[in-house]
């Protein structure tokens, strides 16, 4: 197996055991938003892993979620440790991802403007 497919097996591993863990530790839908692990990415030597987190909701929601997400970041390592057998857990790093954010307030825009995004230019 090359060592693309397993990053890319792992990163997935990772995604989802951190977005069951988020959500049974309330970190989910703190603060009256929605979080979601969009992206994992780890590095190849295992050691550390930048999570993408959106959140939709509020600016307030979105400060709460990152908040507990740094503060609960050991937490979250050794919970995800016990349900992942990896050579390493890697430390866990998480950024604020406002790209789903950023296609929605364009669709919606698009909209405004009575375009539709999925039809063909070509009629």
């Amino acid at each position: 197996m090359s060592s693309e497919n397993r990053l890319a097996r792992v990163n997935e591993l990772i995604k989802r055991e951190l977005g069951f863990l988020c959500e049974r530790e309330g970190i989910a839908a703190a603060g009256g938003g929605l979080a979601t692990i969009t992206s994992v990415r780890v590095s190849p030597d295992l050691r550390t892993a930048d999570i993408s987190v959106s959140v939709f909701g509020s600016d307030a929601a979105r400060t709460e979620v990152m908040r507990l997400l740094h503060q609960r970041r050991k937490d979250l390592q050794s919970a995800l440790a016990r349900s992942v057998t990896l050579k390493h857990t890697p430390v866990l790093r998480f950024h604020d991802d406002r790209v789903p954010e950023q296609a929605d307030r364009v669709l919606h825009i698009l909209d405004e403007l009575g375009l539709d995004a999925d039809t063909d230019k070509q009629e």
